[in-house]
This record gives C-alpha cells, sequence and structure tokens, in this order.
C-alpha cells in the first residue's frame, strides 16, 4: 500500500453526473469518447435517486450535469434535477452544446421548463472542437434565450467566442479551416486557453505537442501508484452507476462500493494501479493476453487507454472494472 493513502472514496470534493453518453457532437477531444453512435440510453429514477443519496451521504452537496448532449432529453433532465432537489443535492448548472436549438421561441420554453426545476445556470459549450458539429448560430441563439428568461451563462470557453464568429455562424466549421485561419500553431496554443485533459480523444488529437517515448521508458519513470484514482475534485457518476476515479475514462468503481476500502478482490486492476502504478496493468496484460505495445505513447494515461483499450477490443475482456465499454469502441 502506498504509505499514507488508502484505496478508498471517503469523501467527494466535486463533480458530476453523466446523464448519457449520446451526443449531437463527436468533438475530437472529447475525454468520455460521447457521439451519436453511442447508446441512446439515459439515466434511470433509481440510478440517479442513488446516485445523488451517496454524493450526499459524501459531503458533496452540488454537482453538475452533463453528457454526451443531455438535452437530446429533457424531460430526462428535468427528472433529474427533480431527483436532486429531493435528495438535497443543489445542480450547480447543465452542460449543453446547443445542437437542439431551434427558434428563439422554442428555446426560452424550454428554459422556463428547466428552471421550473429549478435549474439556474447552463454551461454552453464555445469551442472550435464543437462547431465542428454544432453551427455557431445555435449557440447564439441559447445565449440569447437564457437572457430573455433570466437563466445564467457559464460560457466554456468565452475566449473562443471572436474565433468562431469570424466563420459563417449558419454552418459549421472543421478544425482544420481555424488552422488555415489562424495559423499553423493555432491547435498547440488550444490547452493554454482552454482546461484540457489528455485523456479519451484528446490523447490522439494532441499527441504531436509531446514528446513520445517507448513503453520501457514510461514503465521507468512511471513506478509509484495511481493516486489520481482516489483523486475526487472533479469526479463523475454515470447514468449506469459507475463512479469514474479520478478523470480516468474507462475505469469504472460501482458506487455501491464508495465510502469504505475497495475491495482488492473485486476490483484488482484497480488495485494495482493504486499501489503498483501503470506496471501492474502492465504486466497483466503482457502475461495474460498477449499484450505488447506497437507504438510510443506521450504519458502514462496513454500507455494505459491503449492497454485498456487492448483487452477490451482485442481480447474481448469484460470486466465491471473497463466499462463502459462503448468508449474503448469510440474513441
Amino acid at each position: 500500500m502506498i504509505e499514507g493513502h488508502a484505496f478508498e472514496i471517503k469523501s467527494l470534493v466535486g463533480g458530476g453526473i453523466i446523464t448519457n453518453y449520446n451526443c449531437s457532437s463527436q468533438c475530437r477531444h472529447c475525454l468520455y469518447a460521447g457521439g451519436p453512435q453511442r447508446e441512446k440510453d439515459f439515466i434511470d429514477a433509481e440510478t440517479a435517486r442513488r446516485s445523488f443519496s451517496l454524493i450526499r451521504a459524501l459531503r458533496c452537496n452540488a454537482i453538475h450535469i452533463g453528457g454526451g448532449e443531455p438535452l437530446l432529453n429533457p424531460e430526462g433532465v428535468m427528472a433529474v434535477l427533480e431527483t436532486a432537489h429531493l435528495e438535497g443535492v443543489f445542480v450547480e448548472y447543465v452542460e449543453t452544446n446547443s445542437s437542439w436549438y431551434q427558434d428563439s421561441q422554442q428555446a426560452c420554453d424550454l428554459l422556463r421548463q428547466l428552471q421550473h426545476y429549478g435549474l439556474t445556470t447552463l454551461l454552453v459549450s464555445i469551442s472550435p472542437f464543437h462547431n465542428e458539429h454544432i453551427p455557431f448560430n445555435n449557440v447564439k441563439g441559447v445565449v440569447d434565450a437564457c437572457e430573455k428568461t433570466g437563466m445564467n451563462v457559464f460560457p466554456w470557453v468565452l475566449d473562443f467566442y471572436k474565433d468562431l464568429d469570424a466563420f459563417d455562424g449558419s454552418v459549421t466549421h472543421p478544425l482544420e479551416e481555424y488552422i488555415t485561419n489562424f495559423g499553423n500553431d493555432y491547435l498547440e496554443k488550444i490547452p493554454s486557453r482552454y482546461w484540457l485533459h489528455f485523456g479519451g480523444r484528446a490523447l490522439r488529437l494532441f499527441e504531436d505537442l509531446f514528446e513520445k517515448k517507448k513503453a520501457e521508458t514510461i514503465l521507468e519513470e512511471n513506478r509509484e501508484g495511481c493516486l489520481e484514482l482516489v483523486d475526487t475534485n472533479h469526479f463523475h457518476v454515470d447514468l449506469y452507476g459507475n463512479y469514474i476515479p479520478g478523470l480516468c475514462s474507462g475505469l469504472s468503481i460501482q458506487i455501491d462500493d464508495l465510502g469504505m476500502p475497495i475491495p482488492e478482490e473485486k476490483y484488482p486492476l484497480q488495485t494495482g494501479l493504486f499501489k503498483k502504478g501503470i506496471q501492474s496493468l502492465f504486466d497483466f496484460a503482457v502475461e495474460g493476453h498477449g499484450y505488447s505495445p506497437t507504438r510510443m505513447f506521450i504519458s502514462k494515461c496513454d500507455l494505459c487507454t491503449d492497454i485498456r483499450k487492448f483487452l477490451v477490443l482485442e481480447r474481448g475482456v469484460v470486466s465491471h472494472e473497463l466499462q463502459p465499454s462503448g468508449f474503448y469502441k469510440n474513441l
């Protein structure tokens, strides 16, 4: 065991509920590999209730709602808002990419319904990644509807507004158009303008910004256990009742196993990662499933994701620790 640390989620600081992975966008930086091809499942009432109850029990009283695109199912979002209220958990904001916008009246009507269920703030995605799939006029329309209805707007991020506004707002624009218009270093500068976690699809999108190393070098440089697994500063619980440790998309702990030491016999892969680091998962994949690295990596997270993707897609490993499988299929 790492001295001074136990593999246990004792309390939660701040985070959110992933209501669905289905999305009208398929952003190239998406940590959770959302998209139109993902399953159209949405969090059910009992999973929402259990999740909020546990979140409250672990001393977190406020969360956000994200996806996927939650407002592909507005009635579902309203049900989640109602459940959160009943369980005493405040919803800080709902995230949206604005794909649902049709016209001002329709948008205002929906926002008023959400306000009726206690929502005060809408996080509106503003980025070149979203603009590859969502016309900027949709975003402007949603922001305008928020102003008309008194809904607070959390623009994520406002710094990109002028970039998107330089193009025709009625249509989408590929990232390559931004690079052509703003310079070859446009992608390179984005991490300084936009908080990103280099996991999920972002690993491939930004890989050329980092030095790549052989797996052996990554293993040598990362001999300590992965304490990220017990970081609860930005946690997520998904629609299937999976707690996602740290920001390690594709890893899962069932919510009923939080608040107590994580049982090693039930979670051998994550216990190994926590105690021994990436070497543990690497050895498991090599010795038990014939894994062999076929490329170089930018980080231990890149290597970890590659190993897990191999186990799920190439070797057909089915494990409650490697969920949801749709994450790996849609990277």
